[in-house]
């Protein structure tokens, strides 16, 4: 978890920490918060909370086993980030502490700025995930792990603690998990130093790639370009030392959509070209499929249309071959719906040059948006932009602007900053419809939100 949890009132009428508070000693508290039974039936680890009071591990627990702590400054500082309500404190919290506390901002101070503060049902599901991966022995502080000897159930946890930051990421966006998928990512590529069989060796490789693909994937998603890069690189190349082509295939291509995405269509396509060149005869269908699909959302971007439409001819005839048996886990997400979006991307393109072209943009993106699943949020959000966008191409400005409030609504429930880019580069579709009063006012909305997000 990023921060603590917002809690119930009834939460410090537990018989322990009501006992610790009584004995005005901060450290016993911070203990009886971690065992309180409203975090489930394990407690929270304190790796955890550590890293929500800014300390190691060590340190904290030598503060719940050592003498109280005395220094108002920490205390206070401790009690607002844990949301201690003052009439149970035995010391007095500054006026700004205080106003902070008031004001329920206690957890958001801690937090990625990047970040939109999530609902506490998605609090609950993070707290549940670390949990796991600490239980599990996957999850560290600024201290090293302990080392161990590495076995196949280890590698299993691995992929299963990964699989479960997925589903939350397809829900609601790299910026609410990038820091811990991030500090996931460093803890687990520490094992590779660990005692383990010759022959788990490529298995535990691999998904240490994929643990630091997927950091760099939500990096990105957070708007971090720096970060996603190094995570990148560094999963590519422990990829490719576990021999798993269509893994370092999948990094590369992730590469792409962020060089996409910043605009940089020409590297986008190098990218993209070299990671078909790496995978030669380990290709499968669907990981070709989805390397074809970006391919001609670049080459549209270009300008080279008719190119552009042969590439995605060849995305279409390798996704009719695809057996979801025979391809990586991890290409679940890769649906029929992700192959109609890099359509709807490349008639888009199109369409600016040739308004005749809109209506196919229109129709391609409906599609994607009923192929996806109820649990590719993010993907249906991002895909109903390129539909509000469309729509203005199409000189339909009262359905786009009909899409773009269900945009603007849903968008503000994510924490993707692609998303939020996404929703500000709407300005440039509309511009032909702006003299009407109800697209200007859409427009304004845009500007405030580009402001906000800068």
């Amino acid at each position: 978890m990023s921060a603590p949890p917002v809690v119930p009132a009834n939460f410090w009428e537990h018989e322990p920490v009501r006992r610790a508070l009584a004995e005005r000693h901060l450290g016993r508290v911070i203990r009886a918060y971690r065992c309180h039974p409203y975090h489930g039936r394990v407690a929270l680890p304190q790796t955890v909370v550590a890293g929500w009071l800014g300390i190691t591990q060590a340190q904290l627990s030598r503060v719940e086993n050592g003498p109280p702590l005395v220094h108002l400054d920490r205390l206070a500082h401790w009690a607002q980030i844990l949301r201690i309500p003052e009439a149970y404190l035995w010391f007095a919290l500054p006026v700004r502490h205080r106003r902070m506390v008031e004001n329920g901002e206690a957890a958001s101070a801690s937090a990625d700025p990047h970040c939109v503060g999530p609902d506490k049902g998605r609090r609950t599901l993070l707290a549940g995930i670390a949990v796991v991966a600490s239980g599990a022995g996957l999850l560290g502080s600024t201290e090293i792990i302990q080392p161990r000897r590495v076995g196949a159930a280890d590698v299993a946890r691995l992929n299963a603690v990964l699989e479960l930051y997925r589903s939350v990421d397809y829900e609601c966006g790299g910026g609410l998990l990038y820091r811990e998928v991030a500090r996931f990512a460093e803890s687990v590529y520490r094992m590779l130093d660990w005692s383990h069989p010759t022959g788990l060796t490529p298995r535990l490789v691999a998904a240490v790639a994929a643990a630091r693909h997927l950091a760099g994937w939500t990096a990105l998603d957070a708007g971090r370009h720096d970060d996603a890069q190094r995570h990148f690189v560094a999963g590519e190349r422990a990829a490719l030392t576990a021999g798993d082509g269509p893994l370092a295939a999948m990094i590369r291509y992730s590469q792409a959509k962020q060089l996409q995405h910043l605009r940089h269509n020409r590297d986008a396509l190098a990218t993209l070209q070299l990671a078909h060149a790496q995978l030669e005869s380990h290709a499968t269908p669907a990981v070709k499929a989805l390397l074809w699909g970006a391919e001609a959302a670049s080459i549209a971007a270009l300008g080279d249309h008719q190119t552009a439409l042969a590439t995605l001819g060849k995305a279409g005839d390798q996704f009719e071959r695809i057996n979801s048996e025979r391809e990586p886990d991890w290409m679940g997400f890769y649906d029929r719906g992700e192959l109609f979006a890099q359509y709807g991307r490349v008639y888009r393109d199109r369409a600016r040059r040739d308004s005749r072209q809109a209506s196919e943009a229109v129709r391609w993106v409906q599609d994607a948006i009923a192929a996806f699943g109820p649990a590719n949020v993010r993907s249906t959000v991002l895909n109903e932009v390129g539909l509000c966008s469309a729509l203005f191409l199409a000189d339909e400005p009262e359905q786009a602007l009909t899409v773009g409030a269900q945009v603007l609504e849903k968008s503000q429930a994510m924490s993707s900053n692609r998303v939020i880019d996404r929703v500000v580069n709407l300005r440039r579709d509309l511009a032909r419809h702006r003299k009407l009063p109800e697209v200007a006012e859409f427009d304004r909305v845009l500007i405030a939100r580009a402001a906000v997000a800068a």
